[in-house]
């Protein structure tokens, strides 16, 4: 079997199977299986494929076509144009979040040494990227999950920004409490923000993968938002500002609740698609 055959025969089994991306899903996965890159792939398309090699590109088929995404075959993520591993106690980064970094970005000077507090890290996707993108900046990572923290550190070395990036074990930032207040520029956070009772209507996909503790927001599905955001109150310097990424029709509840703890220059910011991705709003 040849490259081009065994990719053609992954794609065809995904377009029969009716996945949403037949033929990108097949183009990571078999280069991954491969072990070389989607641009390889097409070139290489006449070249033979080893027994062992076509096995594990099965091996990934038949984990995709039983539910499985992608990135959680893999064990990463592209987030920001950079490769993010992954482990079960994190979410998946997706590209919705890659407003809030654009966000943060667009209102900082990157040549500044900021200070950020990523609340609710997971793979460290949000805090590693600004630490890479904004190369005087240090950042605080906090998660409850001391195997989400193990995966973030993993990708702030891997991406090296590690001497900038202090992983910290914490239910929300509670730990940061007794610290001195009013020492961050930002805080930053895309918390759990999925009613509990809508947990039952994500696809299979989310369900059976991603953890609980990432996506449970509660009754209201704000519960994050109400800790998060008093908590930014004494973390945030005046002046500083807060990032959140929020549910589609969350951005009313969580402006009334910013407002409420000292904050204004609310702006909304919209993803792709139109919708309410990113609150922002300054500490008075």
């Amino acid at each position: 079997m040849t490259v081009g055959q065994l990719y053609r025969q992954v794609r065809d089994m995904f377009r029969d199977a009716e996945l949403d991306l037949p033929e990108l899903d097949a183009k990571l996965l078999v280069s991954a299986a491969l072990g070389i890159s989607i641009s390889d792939l097409m070139l290489r398309g006449d070249d033979p494929v080893s027994d062992t090699n076509s096995a594990t590109a099965q091996s990934h088929a038949a984990k995709r076509l039983a539910g499985m995404p992608v990135g959680r075959i893999l064990g990463e993520r592209e987030f920001y144009g950079r490769r993010f591993l992954m482990n079960p106690a994190t979410l998946e980064p997706r590209p919705d979040t890659e407003v809030l970094i654009d966000a943060v970005i667009t209102l900082s000077v990157p040549s500044e040494e900021l200070l950020i507090c990523d609340i609710g890290t997971g793979t460290g996707a949000i805090a590693v990227t600004l630490l890479a993108e904004m190369t005087r900046s240090r950042t605080v990572a906090v998660d409850l999950s001391l195997e989400a923290l193990l995966c973030a550190s993993k990708n702030a070395e891997l991406h090296e920004v590690s001497d900038r990036f202090l992983p910290l074990c914490s239910d929300y930032a509670s730990a940061l409490e007794g610290a001195k207040s009013g020492v961050f520029d930002w805080v930053v956070s895309n918390p759990p923000y999925i009613r509990t009772e809508d947990l039952v209507r994500l696809s299979p996909e989310v369900t059976k993968h991603d953890p609980v503790l990432a996506l449970d927001g509660g009754e209201s599905g704000l519960e994050g938002y109400v800790r998060i955001i008093a908590q930014a109150e004494m973390l945030l310097r005046s002046g500083g500002r807060i990032a959140l990424e929020i549910g589609f029709d969350q951005a009313d509840a969580v402006e009334k609740r910013l407002r409420h703890h000292s904050f204004g220059a609310i702006e909304i910011v919209k993803d792709l698609s139109g919708n309410d991705r990113v609150l922002l709003a300054c500490r008075r």
